[in-house]
């Protein structure tokens, strides 16, 4: 029997569910997930095996007009998720049709195979999808059309289905037991972060960026230390709180899901810093992962 292999990218804008679809197909929850815009900030690769085939699926940021280096970097990921990709998943709201033309541009122009993936068809009507599919044909013809609903897993086996037809031959790029290319360190900072956009509006969340400064595992427990970086001196007392509560509520939901992560109990501890403006800081968001050109 033939083995394919093959890397997916899976691209779209904010809150389009890009994150949601890769966590249900895995059936692993990999990328942290709100409904926040710029929720996912790098590209975290998810791995499926199966007994004839492995999918490495690439979840990018969100699609989105840069204003800050930050962003630039973000969409590097994107375009060199895209260039990297033997298939990709172009994920559109019936609601919001994907309308960035340079992306669009680049894949009638290419020959890798494309899967427009329809989302959140539970709140559309069919003769709304219907004229929705027509439209796609229309824009991209030699891509597959596909409505689902990742909430209610609706025609997911179809997408399944339709990445493993365009998958290359090629043997497995990694051991079946692999699930991500991402260290525990790298998901921990990501947890952490979820809580921040979870637990704080306006510019707060858009303005910190996570690092794991230490990471000891014991045979009772793992030690975290965790540092916040934030843009300006006065959005560190609002992640800090009044006599700390702010922090400390923070730090116990995020606890709850990194013990639920790592499968151990542990103790967490977290610092903020001011790293002035480090979203148009080259060295800072090279130090904190983001690829620069």
């Amino acid at each position: 029997m033939n083995h394919k292999a093959g890397f997916v990218s899976i691209i779209g804008y904010p809150n389009v569910g890009k994150s949601t679809l890769m966590n249900t197909l895995l059936g692993e929850r990999l990328s942290i997930i709100t409904p926040k815009a710029q929720t996912t900030r790098h590209r975290i690769m998810g791995i499926y095996s199966g007994e004839d085939f492995q999918i490495v699926y690439s979840d990018t940021p969100g699609i989105l007009k840069p204003h800050y280096k930050l962003h630039r970097a973000m969409m590097s990921a994107v375009y060199a998720s895209i260039n990297d990709a033997d298939v990709i998943l172009l994920l559109t709201e019936h609601n919001n049709p994907f309308r960035h033309t340079e992306i669009l541009s680049r894949l009638t122009k290419s020959d890798v195979p494309v899967i427009v993936v329809i989302t959140k068809i539970d709140l559309a009507t069919m003769e709304i999808l219907e004229n929705e599919v027509e439209q796609w044909k229309q824009i991209l013809e030699k891509a597959t059309i596909l409505p689902v609903s990742a909430i209610y897993k609706t025609n997911l086996d179809q997408v399944l289905n339709a990445i493993i037809s365009h998958l290359p031959e090629s043997p497995a790029f990694y051991p079946k037991d692999e699930l991500t290319d991402r260290s525990q360190r790298f998901f921990v900072s990501e947890i952490i972060r979820e809580k921040i956009l979870l637990n704080f509006s306006q510019e707060i969340p858009y303005s910190t960026e996570v690092t794991v400064e230490s990471f000891k595992e014991e045979p009772s427990l793992i030690r975290i230390a965790a540092t916040i970086f934030v843009a300006r001196e006065s959005q560190k007392g609002i992640l800090l709180g009044h006599q700390g509560k702010a922090i400390k509520r923070l730090g116990t939901d995020a606890r709850k899901d990194i013990e639920s992560f790592l499968g151990q109990h542990l103790f967490l501890e977290l610092h903020v810093k001011v790293a002035k403006d480090w979203r148009e800081d080259e060295r800072a968001l090279r130090r904190f992962g983001y690829p620069m050109e």
